[in-house]
């Protein structure tokens, strides 16, 4: 099966996770995360703030707007036990139709930092973009000193491509060097 990213937006329902569209009631949920300075080590601080205004706002923009430009998918990842509380974003980007492929990301809630939550949101975002997008690759770039993140990759079977030298200007770090990993889906047939 195969259809274009952004027909419409992802629901994904898992055993052990849902990933959704938000929605303004998550404004309280996702403020937490993105008020976290710890959560800006190894991510750019672009969506960090301090008002919940600006969240609210951003989750109307990000789940219509950008949606819409097919310039970006940012869900929420929810837990089956709270359907409600956002605990971690889920996202696909730089999705390329010529190339059949997409970047992702994810954040989860400190508070769930070392459960496996990551590798999960990881495993269904990536198995959807194969199975339901028919996506040919699945990429992610992360900080050379990002040890868990490059973690959650592997175990994901991501390889890594290499060092990109200087590739990238991010606001609370200045131009940094990423490392490219990606996963093809002839890798996981």
């Amino acid at each position: 099966m195969s259809r274009d990213l952004y027909e419409r937006f992802p629901y994904i329902a898992a055993e052990d996770i849902i990933i959704r569209k938000m929605t303004e009631s998550d404004t309280e949920a996702l403020f937490e995360i993105f008020s976290n300075n710890n959560m800006y080590r190894y991510i750019p601080d672009f969506l960090r703030t301090k008002n919940k205004e600006t969240i609210r706002r951003a989750i109307c923009e990000i789940g219509n707007r950008d949606f819409s430009e097919e310039r970006w998918i940012m869900a929420g990842v929810y837990l089956p036990e709270n359907p409600e509380r956002v605990i971690g974003t889920a996202e696909i980007f730089d999705y390329s139709r010529e190339v059949n492929a997409a970047e992702i990301g994810y954040r989860v809630n400190e508070k769930l930092w070392n459960r496996g939550i990551a590798s999960r949101i990881v495993h269904i975002v990536t198995e959807y973009l194969f199975d339901e997008i028919g996506i040919n690759r699945v990429q992610a770039t992360v900080l050379p000193d990002n040890i868990c993140s490059k973690k959650v990759l592997i175990k994901n079977r991501f390889k890594r491509e290499g060092l990109l030298r200087q590739v990238s200007f991010w606001r609370n770090r200045g131009i940094v060097d990423l490392e490219m990993y990606s996963l093809l889906r002839e890798d996981v047939k």
